[in-house]
């Protein structure tokens, strides 16, 4: 475990290192499930803790990408599923951009991310995923604040650094999900 501790942080002091011929940050690396030998940095969030039934996990399969499935049930006002990641504060500036890259289920999934382990509320968008490999892009500035579902009149997101990044699957409907993902990382728009 110590290990493991030890390789990440010299792992992100690298790619906060990482520059362009410019001097500028181009790329920083959030998590790469192919790369990682466990995917228990990554936990499940479900509405049982309000009293639903929905059950979602996160997994790796054979070839190394996380795999986050379940099933949403609306019995008892239940109704999602989430996963979440915590480390520790993250700059992203200049950076502007999350990139995923994911092989979706042709469905609505909601991207979280929180400035602060302090704060109470997430900034969140909510995204189509399809089916197929291909590169999600999510502008910061595009995340709007969120609590318990309700959107805060708060300015979208314009911090300078991240603490746990997210991902919610309830779209008010009884139904199986399956998001398998390879890669997560900061940008710059392209």
């Amino acid at each position: 475990m110590k290990f493991l501790i030890i390789f990440k942080f010299f792992l992100l002091t690298y790619l906060l290192l990482s520059t362009t011929m410019t001097g500028e940050i181009n790329k920083i690396l959030i998590y790469d499930f192919k790369n990682s030998k466990t995917s228990m940095d990554w936990y499940a969030v479900n509405d049982n803790v309000m009293g639903g039934y929905s059950q979602g996990s996160f997994s790796k399969d054979k070839v190394g990408n996380g795999v986050f499935s379940g099933n949403i049930s609306l019995y008892n006002n239940g109704g999602f599923s989430s996963i979440r990641y915590n480390f520790k504060k993250l700059p992203v500036s200049p950076l502007d951009t999350l990139i995923l890259h994911v092989n979706g289920d042709n469905k609505y999934y909601q991207l979280r991310i929180k400035h602060s382990s302090y704060d109470r509320h997430v900034y969140t968008k909510r995204t189509y995923i399809k089916d197929g490999w291909h590169f999600l892009k999510v502008p910061l500035n595009e995340m709007h604040a969120s609590f318990r579902g309700r959107r805060l009149r708060i300015n979208n997101f314009n911090k300078t650094q991240i603490t746990e990044i997210g991902i919610l699957f309830g779209n008010k409907v009884q139904e199986r999900f399956q998001l398998k993902i390879d890669s997560i990382y900061l940008n710059k728009y392209e």
